[in-house]
């Protein structure tokens, strides 16, 4: 019986741009490219927290994801009612992301607000987002570091997110673009620290179900292709 291993077919993401600081009035900006997908991300801080946190000497991180009309092959309409039920769900997953990095108590009573919104999307939107919000935060608590509003880094630990599926050959692919997740028979969206835990882990079968050795290939397909999304990181980051 083969490894688990063995049912590994791509475990390199796609190539991967960064433009660091495009906006000036954001504290961190970053304008993510992964493939074809493009993500524009922006970290605003502002003085004061929720009610429910008020007085307790924390602060708090929250995220907003949108996607412009043209991102995609025919337009998309702007949410002005509201954020749709996939929209929610795919900012309080940045969001859930980025707060189990942080210390919230060395932010302070502050809020930091993540915006992402999809230029381009072939593929990987969210998790494009949450690595390119990273990015985004550590530039912007840098600054607030300059600033002297914040004394110690509040950042514990590197976070990055990839898309992993089982493709029709029932072998693991790493960071799916459009025409890949929409074929694939199962679709992963993982999240890791830089240490090699997991903050979440979303996946489905869409066609057949997949086995336990699919499901180890897929995380140690994730766990590659993330290696070198850190390494893109921290490149730019120096």
């Amino acid at each position: 019986m083969s490894s688990y291993t063995d049912l590994i077919e791509r475990s390199t993401p796609r190539k991967i741009q960064y433009t660091v600081n495009p906006n000036p009035y954001a504290k961190g900006s970053v304008i993510v490219e992964c493939g074809n997908t493009k993500v524009y991300v922006t970290v605003s801080v502002e003085e004061g927290v929720p009610p429910f946190l008020k007085g307790k000497g924390e602060g708090w991180l929250t995220a907003e994801y949108s996607m412009l009309p043209s991102a995609t092959h025919s337009r998309n309409k702007r949410e002005r009612n509201g954020a749709s039920g996939r929209t929610q769900e795919i900012q309080r997953l940045i969001g859930r992301a980025l707060r189990s990095i942080v210390d919230m108590k060395k932010l302070g009573e502050r809020t930091v607000q993540i915006d992402c919104d999809v230029i381009v999307a072939d593929g990987g939107t969210r998790t494009t987002s949450i690595s390119g919000a990273y990015v985004a935060l550590s530039l912007a608590v840098k600054k607030l570091m300059d600033e002297k509003l914040i004394k110690e880094n509040p950042i514990i630990e590197q976070l990055a997110a990839i898309s992993v599926g089982i493709n029709k050959n029932g072998k693991a692919i790493a960071d799916l673009n459009y025409e890949e997740d929409s074929s694939c028979e199962t679709d992963m969206n993982i999240v890791m620290t830089r240490g090699g835990k997991f903050v979440e882990i979303q996946g489905t079968a869409e066609k057949n179900p997949f086995s336990h050795d699919q499901m180890l290939a897929l995380l140690d397909c994730a766990k590659s292709s993330l290696e070198v999304v850190f390494q893109r990181q921290d490149e730019i980051l120096k």
